[in-house]
């Protein structure tokens, strides 16, 4: 039985190597996995997913006005797919994720998205908000603080390092913008 899964974490915590390796695992089995990408994420090129460690696929692109479900029905009715998975899932819509649900439900193809569960002001993203409360499976991929705990927030950062308490809710950034803490190093970065 189809079902939509939600693996969500803080930065730098493998999201897209586990979707890499899925979708290999999915071809080494002779299937055909559908990989979506956010089109607003081209830090490692456009239609790509790339993970840290060097691994990556060609991907389709969503913006917030593509039609997910009518997209993987085109699809699908010319080669099947075995499995969606979705990387940065966060900027999906509700209507986006509602959508997913319908490629479950309708489609019974097993739908596996992977993304951030909050901001940098510690808030719910969108997309996230919705495949927390609809997804059949929540699974948390863990990354862990400077000082050993498990890292569960994440610090956007100025060029000289310092925390950002405020600014839009998404900057497309790595490394360079965007640090992974435990909550205790969140508040002390942002002196809460």
């Amino acid at each position: 039985m189809a079902q939509l899964y939600f693996y969500y974490s803080a930065m730098n915590a493998g999201k897209s190597t586990t979707l890499l390796q899925s979708s290999f695992n999915y071809q080494e089995r002779g299937m055909n996995p559908l990989i979506f990408t956010a089109a607003i994420d081209d830090r490692y090129g456009v239609g790509k997913v790339s993970s840290r460690i060097g691994l990556q696929a060609e991907a389709q692109l969503y913006t917030p006005k593509d039609d997910i479900y009518a997209t993987v029905c085109d699809i699908n009715a010319n080669n099947k797919v075995d499995c969606l998975l979705i990387d940065e899932c966060q900027f999906l819509t509700e209507e986006q994720v509602y959508q997913i649900t319908e490629v479950v439900d309708k489609l019974r193809i097993p739908v596996l998205c992977y993304g951030l569960r909050t901001d940098f002001r510690g808030e719910l993203f969108e997309g996230a908000k919705y495949l927390l409360a609809w997804a059949d499976k929540l699974v948390e991929l863990k990354t862990i603080c400077h000082c050993g705990r498990k890292a569960n927030m994440v610090i956007r950062t100025d060029a000289e390092g310092n925390a950002i308490a405020d600014g839009d809710q998404v900057v497309i950034g790595g490394n360079d913008k965007y640090v992974s803490v435990c909550r205790v190093h969140y508040k002390e970065a942002l002196g809460k």
